[in-house]
């Protein structure tokens, strides 16, 4: 070992991409940095939460009026979260249509019809 190099540490560079971090936010909370500069990292990157992230309740800020009208939001998107997981737990929600599909007009049909026509 060089004895001009005793004591000190060379520091590894590593270049992260935009994609990477991303991928890296998008799997979970970021545990090297603090709350508020995950905040603005996933901010920067248009990075989303996981799907399993809790999400962040400010009720003590808000007015009296938008308190109501964010829980009618709320409300209003949870029957519509209901109404749609209903929808998709029919079982044959396929057999439920009363009127059947309009034929379309297609060349290639035209065209198989007229050839049948002029065999027979």
């Amino acid at each position: 070992m060089d004895p001009k190099q005793r004591g000190t540490t060379r520091a590894a560079s590593a270049v992260v991409t935009e994609g990477a971090a991303q991928a890296v936010l998008r799997r979970g909370p970021a545990r090297e940095l603090a709350a508020e500069e995950e905040k603005v990292m996933r901010m920067r990157l248009g990075a989303a939460l996981p799907r399993t992230a809790a999400l962040e309740w400010s009720d003590g800020e808000l007015s009296e009026d938008l308190q109501i009208e964010l829980q009618a939001m709320q409300i209003e998107a949870w029957m519509k979260w209901k109404a749609h997981l209903a929808s998709h737990r029919t079982p044959a929600r396929a057999a439920t249509r009363t009127t059947p599909a309009a034929p379309r007009a297609s060349r290639a049909k035209e065209k198989i019809v007229r050839a049948l026509r002029k065999k027979s």
